[in-house]
C-alpha cells in the first residue's frame, strides 16, 4: 500500500482527528519558519519576555520584528494544506487544530476549532491592565513612530498576544490541546520539526493513548521512529493528493465530492458523480 492510500485509509477511519502543525505549513503561504537556515531565529536574536518588560530598548526591537511579521502575515493567504485540514473538519474526520504558528491562517481557511499554543499576532495587550487592540491598530502607531507602545490606559507596555522567550503558556490552550491529543483517534503532525517542547509532548501523549501517529514534514523529527506513517513530501501537495488519491475519500461524504470553494483563495473542488 502506498503512503497516500495508507494516509487516506486512516483519515477515512478517524472521528476525532487532530491535526498539528508547525511552521513548515505556513512557508508555503510565504512566512518565514523560526528554525530553518533561513528561519527568524536564525537570522535575528530573540527578545526574552523579562527583557520586553524591563527595558524600553528591547521593546523597540521587538516592535520592529513584530510590525514587520505582522504585515507578511497578514499578506499571507491559506494554501491548499490549511484548506484541505479545514474540508476534513468541516467533513467530520478533523475535530481540531493544534497549532504551534501565530499567523491565524487555519482561521482564514475555514478551521473553527483551532487551539493556538503560542498564541496571535493578531491581536495585542496591555502586559499591566490587560486591555487589547487589533494589531493592526498598534502596527499602525509603530509605523508612524511610536516605537514601543504604551497603554492609553495605565501606561504599561503592549505587545502581541504571542508566547515570548521566557514567557509561561497559556494554561487554557495547553489544558485544551492535551484534552484533544488523549481523545484523538488519529493524530497528524503536519510541518513542525517536533523539537519545540511542551508542544512536542501532544504527538507523543496521542500516540500512548492509542492513537495513530502521521508525521508530514520535509525533514526528519525526533519521533519518525514512533509513528505509524511518515511522509516527506510538499505539504500542500500532500494533503490535495490526499483527496484526490485512489480511494478518493468519497466514502466520507456519501460516495461522492463534496464541493468546497473558496474563490479568494484560488481553492477549486469540482463535484464528482458517485
Amino acid at each position: 500500500m502506498s503512503e497516500l492510500a495508507r494516509f487516506a485509509e486512516l483519515v477515512r477511519a478517524a472521528k476525532r482527528g487532530v491535526a498539528f502543525t508547525g511552521a513548515g505549513i505556513s512557508t508555503e503561504s510565504g512566512i518565514p519558519d523560526f528554525r530553518g537556515p533561513q528561519g527568524v531565529w536564525t537570522t535575528e536574536t530573540p527578545v526574552y519576555y523579562q527583557d520586553f518588560m524591563a527595558d524600553r530598548d528591547a521593546r523597540v526591537r521587538a516592535w520592529q520584528r513584530g510590525a514587520r511579521m505582522f504585515r507578511r502575515c497578514a499578506d499571507a493567504r491559506p494554501n491548499d494544506g490549511h484548506l484541505v485540514i479545514a474540508e476534513l473538519e468541516r467533513r467530520g474526520h478533523i475535530t481540531s487544530v493544534i497549532t504551534q504558528n501565530i499567523d491565524g491562517i487555519h482561521h482564514d481557511a475555514g478551521s473553527t476549532v483551532v487551539i493556538e499554543l503560542h498564541g496571535t499576532n493578531r491581536r495585542s495587550a496591555c502586559q499591566h491592565c490587560g486591555k487589547e487592540w487589533p494589531t493592526s491598530a498598534v502596527v499602525e502607531r509603530v509605523e508612524k513612530g511610536d516605537e514601543a507602545p504604551d497603554c492609553d490606559a495605565c501606561g504599561g507596555p503592549i505587545k502581541t498576544s504571542t508566547v515570548s522567550f521566557g514567557q509561561g503558556m497559556p494554561e487554557t490552550e495547553m489544558r485544551l490541546a492535551l484534552e484533544a491529543a488523549l481523545q484523538a483517534d488519529l493524530f497528524v503532525s503536519i510541518g513542525s520539526s517536533l523539537v519545540v517542547e511542551p508542544a512536542a509532548s501532544f504527538p507523543r501523549l496521542a500516540k500512548r493513548a492509542g492513537a495513530p501517529l502521521v508525521i508530514l514534514n520535509n525533514q526528519e523529527t525526533p519521533l519518525d521512529d514512533l509513528a505509524d506513517l511518515v511522509i516527506r513530501r510538499n505539504i500542500g501537495e500532500t494533503m490535495m493528493a490526499l483527496l484526490r488519491s485512489p480511494t478518493k475519500l468519497q466514502s466520507l461524504v456519501a460516495g461522492r465530492w463534496s464541493r468546497f470553494i473558496r474563490p479568494e483563495f484560488g481553492f477549486r473542488f469540482q463535484a464528482l458523480a458517485p
